[in-house]
């Protein structure tokens, strides 16, 4: 099998972009609490396993719960998720699989203003590109330390 690229070594260029869409979200309009639960479910649709445990650290750095973690792929029936929370997860499933339906955009309009609506699509839309470029050219799961790449 042929070695992949290392995309932190070869793809700095590239990734300047990903990096400051990544600064606007750390002051954006969504809660840093909400984007680390978004980017955890988003990576357990696309089985992302170094995003997962990349998420799952820095949720739980951030004081999130691991019961509420691990309730996230049944979230529909876990009763400690708030409207807003999941008004957003509703939000990111339909965006990361390309279709939001009506009922969905209007649930997410409930609990969400303009800005907010549009922050949110740009963390989905976000940790979707981090685990194709994960899955493509993969890092080892397990090596993330929280804070390392700022």
């Amino acid at each position: 099998m042929e070695q992949r690229l290392n995309i932190q070594e070869k793809g700095q260029n590239a990734l300047k972009t990903l990096y400051g869409i990544g600064n606007y979200l750390k002051r954006s309009s969504i809660e840093i609490g909400l984007q680390e639960i978004i980017c955890f479910r988003v990576s357990q649709i696309n089985s992302c396993a170094y995003c997962l445990d990349m998420h799952y650290k820095n949720a739980r750095a951030n004081g999130e719960t691991e019961q509420r973690l691990y309730g996230l792929s049944a979230w529909q029936e876990a009763p400690y998720y708030t409207p807003r929370e999941r008004a957003a997860l509703a939000w990111a499933e339909a965006v990361t699989k390309c279709d939001v339906p009506d009922q969905i955009y209007g649930e997410a309009k409930s609990q969400f203003s303009d800005e907010e609506l549009i922050d949110l699509t740009i963390v989905v839309s976000s940790i979707n590109i981090w685990n194709r470029i994960n899955l493509s050219f993969p890092n080892i799961p397990g090596t993330y330390q929280v804070g390392q790449f700022g």
